[in-house]
């Protein structure tokens, strides 16, 4: 009855406002009825098979999980835990135990600590060593991501006081030097995750910014925003810096995401200095962005994986896709353009051509992955009209068009869902 009463009250809303009482029929109200129930009822999110090549494709939810994180978040959720409990001492404890020494030990940092995404961390960073305080960031770093996180932004509303060094091509470390002030609380460096400027270019190193801040006092935070704890570019991508190194260049505080490329759950990371993170820790605004247990377990188990490095390689998704070589994707899309052929019997025309993915989610931005992908033109249907049936299908499979074709890039695609392609594009064509 809800729904019915908010129905009929848009419905009058609509006719006051000038609609036509010829479009409210019976037929119209039952129909706007089923839909609004449809949406209503609607699961979600709901599962989709991401055959787009982008491994970190934030509109799909960024990093599937490691079977050891499914599994950890599972046993979480069935029944009660030591999510704050010290089983140990009989007392209360702190949920950031079941990750604090993990990530630690993977960094080499003193202290670390968890919260629900990167730009909570780096809110929560500048909130707690530099409110009311000056910030020095260079104006080439002043990054806008998705969703329009943007650093200007968050310093505002930490309370810091943004300061611009250098220009958008050219920072020089004399442009550090000369900005600091009586009122100078930290020192940042934002890695350009998502985008690179060449030609007259300059920027301070990581290393130079260390001798900057330490011949002032002054603590250093970079925010590497992917954040790895392996070198991708064993897998022939572009380098990232690792977290590791980044603090042994002499960053005070590191953060980064937990769900680009450490393949976990979405969480904000940030290690460094112990009396640094303390009063992280420490800030009532900790509370309010703090990790609940299913990301806690998913992230605990994660880091856990990254005790064996080969062992990460193999089962964290994120790596395991970047790491694909060309051989392996080229057997993978042919086998997968003959059960099309054979499925779709010359409804389609399938073949097999290189084409580049991307990692996604604003990491290695500049990292075209040689891929492998099967292009389909179906007879009879169009390009758009094709990949909106298979985006309507259960599970929805999304892919790209390029140069009039539907493209798989089968990098992305589960060897289970690969099995799954055939009878769902042979579906998507009959329906």
């Amino acid at each position: 009855m809800r729904l019915l009463r908010k129905i009929l009250a848009d419905v009058r809303t609509e006719v006051l406002s000038g609609s036509s009482m010829a479009d409210v029929t019976e037929a119209t109200l039952v129909a706007r009825v089923q839909a609004s129930a449809r949406e209503l009822l609607a699961p979600g999110p709901i599962p989709v098979i991401n055959a787009t090549g982008v491994i970190l494709h934030t509109n799909l939810g960024r990093a599937p999980l490691a079977d050891a994180a499914l599994s950890a978040i599972q046993t979480a959720a069935a029944g009660y835990s030591n999510l704050e409990y010290d089983l140990v001492r009989g007392s209360r404890g702190s949920r950031m135990a079941h990750v604090d020494q993990l990530l630690v030990f993977l960094t080499g940092a003193e202290a670390a600590m968890a919260v629900n995404n990167n730009a909570a961390a780096v809110l929560l960073a500048l909130n707690s060593l530099a409110e009311g305080k000056e910030v020095l960031v260079s104006r080439g770093e002043l990054v806008e991501i998705g969703g329009s996180f943007r650093i200007p932004d968050i310093m505002k509303k930490s309370g810091a006081r943004l300061v611009e060094v250098g220009t958008t091509n050219r920072t020089h470390r004399a442009d550090f030097e000369k900005a600091v002030t009586k009122d100078t609380a930290l020192l940042l460096k934002v890695h350009a995750s998502n985008y690179r400027i060449d030609g007259f270019t300059r920027d301070v190193s990581l290393a130079e910014m260390a001798e900057i801040s330490a011949a002032h006092g002054l603590p250093l935070m970079v925010d590497v925003g992917s954040g790895a704890l392996l070198d991708v570019a064993d897998a022939g991508v572009e380098k990232e810096p690792l977290v590791a190194e980044c603090l042994a260049a002499g960053a005070d505080l590191v953060t980064w995401s937990g769900d680009k490329l450490l393949g976990g759950p979405q969480a904000g990371l940030a290690v460094g200095r112990k009396d640094l993170i303390s009063r992280l820790k420490e800030n009532p605004l900790a509370r309010c962005v703090r990790l609940d247990k299913l990301s806690l377990a998913a992230l605990s188990a994660t880091l856990r994986v990254f005790l064996d490095p080969d062992r990460a390689w193999r089962e964290i998704p994120t790596l395991a896709m970047l790491r694909r070589t060309e051989a392996e994707l080229e057997v993978t899309a042919t086998r997968l353009a003959d059960q099309l052929n054979e499925a779709l019997r010359g409804r389609v025309s399938v073949s097999v051509i290189p084409g580049e993915g991307a990692v996604g989610g604003g990491a290695l931005p500049l990292a075209g992955l040689k891929t492998r992908t099967v292009a389909l033109t179906a007879h009879g249907l169009s390009p758009d009209q094709l990949e909106q049936r298979l985006r309507a299908g259960r599970p929805p499979i999304i892919v790209r068009i390029q140069n009039d074709r539907v493209l798989f890039d089968v990098r992305t695609v589960s060897p289970d869902e690969l099995e799954m392609l055939p009878g769902l594009v042979a579906r998507a064509l009959g329906s």
